[in-house]
């Protein structure tokens, strides 16, 4: 039997061919379709919100970088899994990606490296290094989602490093909303900020010099120049002690974890600063120069939160920067005001940043 001069079943056979193929790639594709995908910030939103990576099944990564604070914490040192407290404020995570250095004291160089200490630090959540992921986790909702975040083949389990990248992105991923002075430096918007403001702008980047470290270069600022710097606070602690712990860290482990663990127990090596990482002399006392942005919503300040109010930390600054240059900075009670609106400005309200996040 022919049709159009060609054998029937011959035309037959293609179109059943033909179609057998359509409905094989129609039935892929829709299965694609129905099957959840997952980016790796995605999965790492997941695991910083979840107690299961607190030792005590109660504490989170969130629990000291609180997202209506900013990523930051209000209580003066941070506190993680069954009460214990460490010696340092905990900072805010919204700092400009291009950073530098990690901790107060910048023992670690990436956020890749930096986002496992907290995991397996005894003070903060508290897991052991050995800690199986894939084990710790509920194995029902983060085994697919791994697989599809990572790629990772059937029956390959996750492990520390698919956890590091995953906080790592969402970390970077984080929303990072324009305060008031973004919108009047960066969009010209002459309206974001008042008058007071933008006096104290001028005295942020003049007379008071807060500019050096907290340097307002890039768009959005950046508000710190990532290094290393006095700040004047807990340098009681080094008075009478600093021969002994010059001794003492000596003969301790360098490697970063180590020196996080050592750190978070005792209050006067934490108050050695960047000199328990270098073991340099001249390192004594000096802290990475934290980002101001959202600094309104980070209170307390300083490495050991020991400063209450942003006003605190001004008079602070100015009295310290007194010293160190050995003549009074004098602010009028107008230029302080000036300044601490100017300092407002850097920040948004906690409604807002709660509201971004979710």
């Amino acid at each position: 039997m022919k049709w159009q001069g060609k054998p029937l079943w011959g035309n037959i056979a293609a179109i059943v061919t033909c179609c057998f193929f359509v409905m094989l790639f129609t039935q892929r594709d829709l299965a694609r379709a129905a099957t959840p995908t997952i980016t790796p910030a995605e999965l790492g939103h997941k695991l910083f919100f979840d107690t299961a990576l607190g030792a005590d099944g109660k504490t989170s990564c969130a629990s000291c970088h609180q997202p209506e604070h900013a990523y930051a914490q209000h209580s003066r040192v941070a506190t993680g899994v069954f009460g214990r407290q460490g010696t340092r404020n905990a900072p805010s995570l919204l700092a400009p990606p291009e950073q530098t250095h990690f901790f107060w004291d910048g023992r670690r160089a990436t956020l890749e490296e930096a986002v496992l200490d907290p995991v397996f630090h005894t003070r903060e959540l508290g897991l052991d290094a050995s800690t199986d992921i894939a084990t710790r986790l509920d194995p029902v909702t983060y085994y697919p989602l791994f697989r599809q975040a990572f790629g990772l083949p059937e029956g390959v389990r996750a492990s520390h490093a698919q956890l590091r990248q995953a906080l790592a992105a969402y970390i970077r991923s984080i929303p990072r909303p324009k305060a008031p002075f973004d919108r009047y430096r960066d969009d010209h918007d002459e309206e974001a900020i008042g008058r007071e403001a933008r006096e104290g702008y001028r005295l942020f980047t003049g007379k008071a010099g807060c500019a050096q470290c907290h340097t307002v270069a890039g768009t959005p600022a950046r508000f710190s120049d990532d290094a290393f710097h006095p700040t004047g606070t807990g340098l009681e602690r080094l008075v009478d002690g600093m021969p002994r712990l010059t001794g003492e860290l000596a003969a301790k482990p360098t490697d970063p974890a180590s020196v996080g663990e050592l750190i978070a127990s005792r209050a006067d090596i934490a108050a050695t600063g960047r000199f328990a990482v270098t073991h340099r002399p001249s390192d004594v006392g000096l802290f990475r120069t934290p980002s101001l942005r959202y600094v309104a919503q980070t209170a307390p300040y300083m490495h050991d939160g020991s400063i209450p109010t942003l006003e605190d930390a001004v008079d602070q600054e100015v009295y310290w920067r007194s010293l160190a240059a050995g003549k009074a900075l004098s602010l009028t009670v107008s230029e302080r005001a000036a300044l601490i609106a100017f300092l407002r400005a850097l920040s948004i309200d906690d409604h807002e940043m709660v509201s971004v996040e979710r």
